[in-house]
């Protein structure tokens, strides 16, 4: 009995470790600094629309305005996910007016000027004067992680 539980257990570990996990890519940071080089306004950096994991090129999978993992896709699906610097979701990074979730929606939690929680509020967390805000000339920005 005790073979078959150590069998058992070794075949239940193999099936979760070979589950396969979704990719997940670091696009550089949503941010207004120009000088920044993970900002996505920097032309040279994360901002370059030649970078093939860019949410700027638009030929790439997360630029083109034709992809579902796109930033620019008026009908995304599966666009980039914002995260500030503490790690705390921020939204999707999206031209989806749509999606409940998307920094798009103006009636949404994370597209709303009225939310603490949207990028468009400049008292909240779209406040310029805050180090990690995308609005913020001078700051770090959020992280842009795409994938499945």
């Amino acid at each position: 009995m005790q073979r078959f539980a150590f069998t058992m257990a070794v075949l239940i570990a193999g099936l979760v470790l070979s589950s396969p996990v979704p990719a997940r890519d670091y696009l550089g940071n949503l941010s207004a600094n120009p000088y920044n080089p993970n900002s996505t306004s920097n032309p040279y950096g994360a901002g370059s629309p030649y970078n093939p994991n860019s949410a700027t090129n638009p030929y790439g999978k997360y630029g083109s305005p034709y992809s579902p993992y796109s930033a620019t896709n008026p009908y995304a699906t599966q666009a980039p996910r914002l995260y500030d610097s503490q790690g705390n979701y921020r939204g999707k990074l999206s031209n989806n007016p749509y999606d409940p979730e998307s920094v798009s929606n103006p009636y949404g939690r994370y597209g709303s000027p009225y939310s603490p929680d949207s990028i468009n509020n400049p008292y909240g967390a779209g406040n310029p004067y805050n180090p990690d805000s995308p609005t913020n000339p001078y700051g770090t920005g959020w992280k842009i992680i795409g994938g499945e």
